[in-house]
Protein backbone atom coordinates (compact mmCIF):
# COMPACT_ATOMS: atom_id res chain seq x y z
CA UNK A 1 0.00 0.00 0.00
CA UNK A 2 2.70 1.97 0.57
CA UNK A 3 4.88 1.64 -2.16
CA UNK A 4 1.74 2.22 -4.63
CA UNK A 5 1.00 5.45 -2.70
CA UNK A 6 4.76 6.55 -2.90
CA UNK A 7 4.08 5.85 -6.93
CA UNK A 8 0.82 7.99 -6.93
CA UNK A 9 2.88 10.76 -5.01
CA UNK A 10 6.02 10.72 -7.75
CA UNK A 11 3.35 10.70 -10.56
CA UNK A 12 1.69 13.91 -9.09
CA UNK A 13 5.03 15.86 -8.53
CA UNK A 14 6.26 14.80 -12.00
CA UNK A 15 2.86 16.04 -13.42
CA UNK A 16 3.50 19.19 -11.07
CA UNK A 17 6.53 20.12 -13.47
CA UNK A 18 7.40 21.33 -16.69
CA UNK A 19 10.34 19.85 -18.61
CA UNK A 20 12.15 21.43 -21.68
CA UNK A 21 14.34 19.29 -23.73
CA UNK A 22 17.33 19.98 -25.74
CA UNK A 23 17.44 23.63 -25.22
CA UNK A 24 20.70 25.09 -27.19
CA UNK A 25 22.58 27.45 -26.02
CA UNK A 26 24.91 28.46 -28.51
CA UNK A 27 23.84 29.65 -32.12
CA UNK A 28 25.03 27.38 -34.35
CA UNK A 29 24.74 25.04 -31.97
CA UNK A 30 26.73 20.93 -31.89
CA UNK A 31 24.32 18.29 -30.55
CA UNK A 32 26.01 18.77 -27.43
CA UNK A 33 25.58 22.50 -26.33
CA UNK A 34 22.02 21.55 -25.49
CA UNK A 35 20.51 21.93 -21.79
CA UNK A 36 17.01 20.79 -20.17
CA UNK A 37 15.41 22.93 -17.92
CA UNK A 38 13.09 21.69 -14.89
CA UNK A 39 11.01 23.78 -13.61
CA UNK A 40 7.46 23.74 -11.45
CA UNK A 41 3.96 24.31 -12.66
CA UNK A 42 3.77 28.20 -12.28
CA UNK A 43 7.38 29.05 -11.46
CA UNK A 44 8.06 32.54 -11.38
CA UNK A 45 11.05 34.26 -9.84
CA UNK A 46 12.48 30.76 -8.61
CA UNK A 47 16.44 30.18 -7.54
CA UNK A 48 17.98 28.11 -10.11
CA UNK A 49 20.24 25.47 -9.91
CA UNK A 50 22.61 25.11 -12.50
CA UNK A 51 23.76 21.57 -13.02
CA UNK A 52 27.00 19.87 -14.45
CA UNK A 53 27.52 16.30 -15.30
CA UNK A 54 30.29 14.07 -14.36
CA UNK A 55 32.56 11.33 -16.36
CA UNK A 56 35.73 12.38 -16.93
CA UNK A 57 35.57 14.79 -19.45
CA UNK A 58 34.69 12.38 -21.73
CA UNK A 59 31.22 10.71 -21.35
CA UNK A 60 28.26 11.65 -19.54
CA UNK A 61 24.90 13.30 -20.16
CA UNK A 62 22.70 15.91 -18.98
CA UNK A 63 20.02 13.22 -17.99
CA UNK A 64 21.94 11.80 -15.61
CA UNK A 65 20.60 13.60 -12.76
CA UNK A 66 18.51 10.74 -10.86
CA UNK A 67 15.83 12.50 -8.49
CA UNK A 68 17.73 15.49 -8.60
CA UNK A 69 14.99 17.53 -10.61
CA UNK A 70 11.96 16.19 -8.42
CA UNK A 71 13.82 17.24 -5.24
CA UNK A 72 14.89 20.58 -6.55
CA UNK A 73 11.80 21.35 -7.39
CA UNK A 74 9.95 20.36 -4.06
CA UNK A 75 12.31 22.40 -2.58
CA UNK A 76 11.11 25.28 -4.91
CA UNK A 77 14.15 25.30 -7.28
CA UNK A 78 14.33 25.57 -11.51
CA UNK A 79 16.93 22.85 -12.23
CA UNK A 80 18.65 23.20 -15.25
CA UNK A 81 21.06 20.03 -16.83
CA UNK A 82 23.74 21.45 -19.11
CA UNK A 83 25.32 18.92 -21.52
CA UNK A 84 28.75 20.41 -22.92
CA UNK A 85 31.43 19.39 -25.96
CA UNK A 86 33.57 16.41 -24.80
CA UNK A 87 37.45 15.32 -24.66
CA UNK A 88 39.37 14.45 -26.69
CA UNK A 89 36.80 15.82 -29.24
CA UNK A 90 37.45 19.54 -28.33
CA UNK A 91 40.38 20.83 -25.70
CA UNK A 92 39.52 21.36 -22.52
CA UNK A 93 39.36 25.12 -22.65
CA UNK A 94 36.74 24.51 -24.84
CA UNK A 95 35.06 22.70 -23.12
CA UNK A 96 35.14 24.93 -19.95
CA UNK A 97 33.78 27.62 -22.20
CA UNK A 98 31.06 25.56 -22.89
CA UNK A 99 29.72 25.25 -19.81
CA UNK A 100 30.05 29.09 -18.72
CA UNK A 101 28.53 29.85 -22.47
CA UNK A 102 25.13 27.74 -21.01
CA UNK A 103 25.56 29.63 -18.15
CA UNK A 104 25.44 32.71 -19.67
CA UNK A 105 22.26 31.52 -21.73
CA UNK A 106 20.44 30.85 -18.63
CA UNK A 107 21.31 34.36 -16.99
CA UNK A 108 19.96 35.77 -19.66
CA UNK A 109 16.60 33.74 -20.56
CA UNK A 110 15.60 31.78 -17.67
CA UNK A 111 13.29 34.19 -16.41
CA UNK A 112 10.97 33.44 -19.18
CA UNK A 113 10.97 29.93 -18.06
CA UNK A 114 10.13 30.85 -13.77
CA UNK A 115 13.51 31.12 -13.18
CA UNK A 116 15.45 34.50 -11.09
CA UNK A 117 18.39 35.41 -12.91
CA UNK A 118 20.11 36.65 -9.78
CA UNK A 119 19.59 33.62 -8.00
CA UNK A 120 21.59 30.70 -9.20
CA UNK A 121 23.75 27.82 -7.20
CA UNK A 122 26.31 25.96 -9.50
CA UNK A 123 26.42 22.64 -9.25
CA UNK A 124 28.10 19.52 -10.32
CA UNK A 125 29.41 15.88 -9.80
CA UNK A 126 33.17 14.68 -10.95
CA UNK A 127 34.32 16.15 -13.11
CA UNK A 128 31.11 18.53 -13.51
CA UNK A 129 32.31 19.36 -9.63
CA UNK A 130 35.81 20.69 -10.59
CA UNK A 131 33.91 22.94 -13.30
CA UNK A 132 31.46 24.05 -11.14
CA UNK A 133 34.03 25.43 -8.87
CA UNK A 134 36.52 26.52 -11.58
CA UNK A 135 33.74 28.88 -13.13
CA UNK A 136 32.79 30.42 -9.81
CA UNK A 137 36.08 30.97 -9.19
CA UNK A 138 38.30 31.74 -12.13
CA UNK A 139 35.93 35.10 -13.32
CA UNK A 140 37.43 35.46 -16.70
CA UNK A 141 35.26 32.61 -18.03
CA UNK A 142 31.91 33.75 -16.63
CA UNK A 143 32.74 37.82 -17.76
CA UNK A 144 32.77 36.51 -20.98
CA UNK A 145 29.14 35.55 -20.98
CA UNK A 146 28.17 38.63 -19.66
CA UNK A 147 27.51 36.64 -16.08
CA UNK A 148 28.77 38.95 -13.26
CA UNK A 149 29.50 36.90 -9.70
CA UNK A 150 26.77 38.73 -8.07
CA UNK A 151 24.18 36.21 -9.60
CA UNK A 152 25.81 33.19 -8.29
CA UNK A 153 24.47 32.24 -4.74
CA UNK A 154 26.44 29.51 -4.33
CA UNK A 155 28.69 26.50 -5.69
CA UNK A 156 28.29 22.83 -4.73
CA UNK A 157 31.15 20.45 -6.07
CA UNK A 158 29.99 17.12 -5.29
CA UNK A 159 33.79 14.79 -5.19
CA UNK A 160 35.51 16.46 -7.33
CA UNK A 161 39.57 15.37 -7.60
CA UNK A 162 41.23 18.22 -9.60
CA UNK A 163 40.73 21.61 -7.50
CA UNK A 164 44.53 21.60 -7.29
CA UNK A 165 45.47 19.66 -10.62
CA UNK A 166 49.39 19.93 -9.98
CA UNK A 167 48.60 18.17 -6.96
CA UNK A 168 46.26 15.35 -8.21
CA UNK A 169 48.92 14.58 -11.29
CA UNK A 170 51.50 13.62 -8.94
CA UNK A 171 49.84 12.19 -6.33
CA UNK A 172 47.90 9.65 -8.69
CA UNK A 173 51.64 9.57 -10.66
CA UNK A 174 53.87 9.16 -8.07
CA UNK A 175 51.10 6.17 -6.50
CA UNK A 176 51.26 4.49 -9.79
CA UNK A 177 55.58 4.86 -9.76
CA UNK A 178 55.75 3.52 -6.56
CA UNK A 179 54.17 0.59 -7.36
CA UNK A 180 55.65 -0.37 -10.61
CA UNK A 181 52.78 -0.09 -12.72
CA UNK A 182 52.17 2.41 -15.83
CA UNK A 183 51.32 5.87 -15.99
CA UNK A 184 47.50 5.94 -17.49
CA UNK A 185 47.67 6.44 -21.48
CA UNK A 186 45.19 9.23 -20.72
CA UNK A 187 45.45 10.56 -17.14
CA UNK A 188 44.90 13.91 -15.92
CA UNK A 189 48.11 15.27 -17.40
CA UNK A 190 47.08 14.60 -20.89
CA UNK A 191 43.76 15.50 -20.59
CA UNK A 192 44.26 19.04 -18.92
CA UNK A 193 46.60 19.55 -22.02
CA UNK A 194 50.14 17.99 -20.95
CA UNK A 195 51.66 21.49 -20.01
CA UNK A 196 52.08 22.05 -16.56
CA UNK A 197 51.07 25.75 -16.88
CA UNK A 198 47.70 25.01 -17.81
CA UNK A 199 47.50 22.50 -15.11
CA UNK A 200 48.14 25.51 -12.97
CA UNK A 201 45.23 27.42 -14.62
CA UNK A 202 42.93 25.04 -14.44
CA UNK A 203 43.22 24.34 -11.21
CA UNK A 204 40.43 26.71 -9.24
CA UNK A 205 42.98 26.89 -6.13
CA UNK A 206 45.02 29.32 -8.13
CA UNK A 207 42.34 31.74 -8.50
CA UNK A 208 40.67 32.08 -5.58
CA UNK A 209 41.25 35.65 -3.99
CA UNK A 210 39.52 37.83 -1.47
CA UNK A 211 37.11 40.68 -2.60
CA UNK A 212 36.19 38.77 -6.66
CA UNK A 213 32.86 38.20 -5.45
CA UNK A 214 33.53 33.92 -5.23
CA UNK A 215 30.29 32.78 -3.56
CA UNK A 216 30.23 30.38 -0.87
CA UNK A 217 31.10 27.11 -1.35
CA UNK A 218 29.60 23.75 0.41
CA UNK A 219 32.34 20.62 -0.92
CA UNK A 220 30.81 17.74 -0.72
CA UNK A 221 33.32 14.35 -0.97
CA UNK A 222 33.28 10.92 0.29
CA UNK A 223 35.28 10.70 3.52
CA UNK A 224 36.55 7.66 2.97
CA UNK A 225 38.65 8.22 -0.15
CA UNK A 226 41.92 9.46 0.51
CA UNK A 227 41.95 11.39 -2.93
CA UNK A 228 38.48 13.18 -3.20
CA UNK A 229 39.10 14.46 0.64
CA UNK A 230 42.33 15.86 0.28
CA UNK A 231 41.45 17.78 -2.67
CA UNK A 232 38.15 18.84 -1.02
CA UNK A 233 40.46 20.29 2.31
CA UNK A 234 42.69 22.06 0.21
CA UNK A 235 39.82 24.10 -2.19
CA UNK A 236 38.21 24.72 1.64
CA UNK A 237 41.52 25.63 3.28
CA UNK A 238 42.39 28.06 0.62
CA UNK A 239 38.67 29.90 0.26
CA UNK A 240 38.52 30.23 3.99
CA UNK A 241 42.18 31.69 4.01
CA UNK A 242 40.37 34.18 1.49
CA UNK A 243 37.19 34.68 3.78
CA UNK A 244 35.04 33.15 1.75
CA UNK A 245 32.13 31.19 3.54
CA UNK A 246 33.10 27.66 2.62
CA UNK A 247 31.77 24.27 4.60
CA UNK A 248 33.31 20.69 3.72
CA UNK A 249 31.47 17.53 4.27
CA UNK A 250 32.77 14.11 3.85
CA UNK A 251 29.82 11.93 3.83
CA UNK A 252 30.62 8.18 5.42
CA UNK A 253 29.44 4.91 4.15
CA UNK A 254 28.97 5.90 0.70
CA UNK A 255 30.88 5.74 -2.38
CA UNK A 256 31.94 8.35 -5.52
CA UNK A 257 28.30 7.59 -7.36
CA UNK A 258 26.06 6.84 -4.57
CA UNK A 259 26.81 10.22 -3.24
CA UNK A 260 25.48 11.73 -5.94
CA UNK A 261 22.64 9.28 -6.64
CA UNK A 262 21.73 9.92 -3.33
CA UNK A 263 21.30 13.87 -3.13
CA UNK A 264 17.31 14.56 -2.17
CA UNK A 265 16.93 11.57 -0.25
CA UNK A 266 15.18 11.25 2.78
CA UNK A 267 17.63 11.16 5.58
CA UNK A 268 20.86 11.35 3.58
CA UNK A 269 23.43 13.27 5.62
CA UNK A 270 24.70 14.63 2.04
CA UNK A 271 21.01 16.03 1.28
CA UNK A 272 20.91 17.74 4.91
CA UNK A 273 24.04 19.74 4.54
CA UNK A 274 22.82 20.80 1.00
CA UNK A 275 19.55 22.09 2.91
CA UNK A 276 21.23 23.80 5.58
CA UNK A 277 23.57 25.26 2.84
CA UNK A 278 20.65 26.46 0.22
CA UNK A 279 18.19 27.62 2.99
CA UNK A 280 19.85 30.79 4.13
CA UNK A 281 20.88 31.93 0.66
CA UNK A 282 17.94 31.01 -1.49
CA UNK A 283 15.76 33.86 -0.23
CA UNK A 284 14.96 36.63 -2.68
CA UNK A 285 17.08 39.91 -2.54
CA UNK A 286 15.42 43.23 -1.55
Amino acid sequence: MRSLFALLLLASVAQAQQLKSNVPYADPAHERQVLDIHAPDGARNLPVVFWIHGGGWQTGDKTDVQIKPRWFAEQGFVFVSTNYRLLPHVEMDELIRDVARSLGWVHKHIESHGGDPARIFVMGHSAGAQLAALICIDDRYLKAEGVPFSALRGCVPVDGDTYDLPAMIVTAELRQTVHGLPLPEFGHRVKFGNDPRKHVDFSAVTHVARNKGIPPFLILHVAGHPDVTAQARRLGNVLQAAEIPVRVFGARETTHSKLNADLGLPGDPATQELLKFLGPLKAAAR
